[in-house]
């Protein structure tokens, strides 16, 4: 998505990679090895790590311990780190400050970008409640949600905002109008 919104967007391309399994922590990446090989390979600007809500204190302490761990390898690289800040469960939106306080707290430790996308929702929800972030399992996002990560990320990264919806995702023009200025509410709030 992120590729995608880079290519129609008046900014710079953005070219991804990503290692990420099913329900891994960061500590299960870093104990697998494979996205510290990836890492290591270089060649990256930024590094964006991410893992569940994280709103619990050991979900907390685990989260700034291995994004610690990765940013040596990161920094070794010559890339930036950065925490890309989740939503919790449908279930827990009570948590949406614990997650928040997690990443930054996390992004903070290693002077990594803060990339507030569960903040981004909230901006969405503030701005119109219609819209669906939460996919059927009441955690993972909708193709909806998944663009507002996307520009969140994108404008993060770049210092663009998009003002337009690349023609292949497919979102109604006013709602694309919402997520685009909710993003651009949370990267100015956080």
């Amino acid at each position: 998505m992120l590729e995608t919104l880079s290519r129609t967007a008046d900014g710079p391309r953005i070219t991804c990679e990503s290692v990420a399994l099913p329900n891994y922590s960061l500590e299960d990446h870093w104990n697998r090895g494979d996205a510290a090989r990836a890492i290591a390979r270089g060649g990256w600007h930024t590094v964006i790590l991410q893992q569940g809500p994280s709103a619990l204190p050991e979900s907390q302490v685990l989260l700034r311990e291995y994004t610690r761990k990765f940013d040596a390898t990161i920094g070794r690289g010559g890339a930036q780190t950065a925490l890309y800040m989740v939503w919790p469960f449908s279930n827990r939106r009570g948590d949406f400050d614990g997650v928040k306080a997690s990443y930054q707290a996390a992004a903070r430790d290693v002077g990594g970008l803060f990339l507030p996308v569960g903040e981004a929702w909230r901006a969405v929800w503030r701005r119109d409640t219609k819209i669906s972030l939460y996919g059927s399992d009441g955690f993972h996002p909708t193709p909806e949600a998944t663009y507002l990560a996307a520009l969140v990320i994108y404008q993060r990264l770049t210092g663009t905002a998009p003002t337009a919806t690349p023609p292949s995702i497919a979102i109604a023009p006013d709602r694309a109008a919402v997520l685009r200025q909710a993003a651009a509410d949370a990267l100015a709030i956080q």
